[in-house]
């Protein structure tokens, strides 16, 4: 049942006739405790925040709906006098329903997950002819490092494995007094520099000192 005309009262202008008619209507339409704020959000805020707020107190003195106070919240709610009576066996029908539709609802969300979990699967896999594109791909790239494998061990001028181990062992050590000689270095400048009156700048242009930074050098990892 919805109602949608509401007595003028005195002084009340269209708009605010209006807006209490939309109230009233919503109110008993749902036929449940709302706040203010919420009868304002879901009317869409087609009428201002005071208008739904002035409705509601208006409605509520009139005792054409139910105003309760919740410490600082009030709820307004149609008054359930102008509802039929319903009896005790269709409340029961009604529950019934209620539980068979939530289960229904739980069934077809769960259904809809797994749904969705195969179809973000289907669109990460890849298409016959983008599969068929990427093996054409791949064992073209096999065809060139077997070439490269085969070229290599026809070759004659390998490095044995204790050549490779004797080159490694020289390169971690020579990397390793690369990095204690710099630091020495810095260190040795960083004193200066307490009792220096330049900059850094300055005295490494004045002893000549020539940084890695300066020449974007890399000190490499030891192997």
């Amino acid at each position: 049942m919805r109602f949608a005309i509401i007595e003028f009262r005195r002084g009340m202008s269209k708009k605010d006739a209006e807006a209490s008619a939309a109230v009233l209507d919503y109110l008993r339409t749902q036929n449940r405790p709302y706040s203010a704020v919420d009868v304002f959000n879901n009317l869409h805020k087609k009428y201002g925040k005071t208008a739904v707020t002035r409705s509601l107190e208006a409605l509520g003195a009139k005792g054409t709906i139910k105003e309760k106070v919740y410490g600082k919240q009030k709820v307004y709610v149609a008054n359930q006098s102008d509802f039929p009576a319903v009896d005790e066996s269709e409340l029961k029908e009604m529950d019934v329903n209620v539980g068979q539709l939530t289960e229904t609802s739980k069934s077809l969300l769960a259904e809809c997950k797994e749904q969705e979990a195969e179809l973000k699967a289907l669109e990460l896999s890849l298409t016959t002819e983008e599969a068929e594109a990427k093996l054409a791909s791949l064992r073209e790239e096999c065809g060139k490092l077997e070439e490269r494998l085969e070229k290599i061990k026809k070759e004659s001028d390998h490095v044995t494995p204790e050549d490779r181990d004797k080159i490694c062992k020289k390169h971690t050590t020579m990397v390793k007094a690369w990095r204690k000689r710099k630091r020495l270095a810095m260190d040795i400048l960083n004193a200066i520099l307490e009792g220096y009156p330049k900059s850094k700048k300055q005295l490494f242009e004045e002893v000549g000192v020539e940084t890695d930074e300066e020449y974007n050098v890399k000190m490499p990892s030891e192997l």
